[in-house]
């Protein structure tokens, strides 16, 4: 099946803390956002949520109250190596390109890829979209995902710092840029 014209939002939470983590604890992806982008219609066509179970850390307060995500939540969440595989095989995450906003999320899938010894999911088009964003508007600085949607005029829809619904949002961005000509070819 031929599909250059879809594109993968990818958007992670993880474990974190107000200041460094307790001893012995890493910051763990908890949560997976995917929104799969349709660039030639321009629309975004399926929403996606993993929830994904921390080994090495626990859901601190200050993370339930940033992401609203709880550690009875996660715990019924499938394993990282679960997850990757559920990327590869029912999201093609290896087949697509995919984007993110800025390289967090790509950064911390490395980390953890490597750490726990899992197989990478994701293919080598991986566009940040914070960078394209910047650029395309001119702005002197890196705007958060929330600001750049202000920027070009956009809602902030469902909760700041959920991964399906930033997902959501970046994908709207995403095809903001599409619209502009200011998205670039995937490479």
């Amino acid at each position: 099946m031929d599909t250059p014209h879809l594109l993968n939002v990818v958007d992670v939470e993880a474990t974190c803390w107000e200041g460094q983590p307790p001893a012995g604890q890493v910051s763990e992806i908890i949560e997976i956002g995917l929104t799969v982008v349709d660039l030639r219609t321009r629309t975004r066509r399926a929403k996606h949520r993993l929830l994904v179970r921390p080994d090495r850390s626990r859901v601190s307060a200050f993370c339930t109250e940033l992401t609203g995500l709880t550690q009875d939540e996660v715990d019924g969440g499938t394993g990282f190596a679960e997850a990757c595989r559920v990327l590869a095989a029912e999201h093609r995450a290896a087949v697509l390109p995919w984007a993110s906003w800025g390289d967090y999320d790509r950064n911390q899938f490395t980390r953890q890829c490597r750490r726990t010894g899992t197989p990478y999911p994701f293919g080598s088009a991986h566009t940040n979209a914070k960078t394209a964003f910047t650029a395309a508007y001119g702005l002197r600085r890196r705007p958060g995902m929330a600001q750049a949607l202000e920027v070009a005029g956009l809602p902030l829809e469902g909760r700041h710092h959920r991964g399906d619904d930033d997902a959501w949002n970046i994908a709207a961005l995403v095809l903001d840029l599409a619209a502009r000509g200011d998205w670039p070819a995937p490479g």
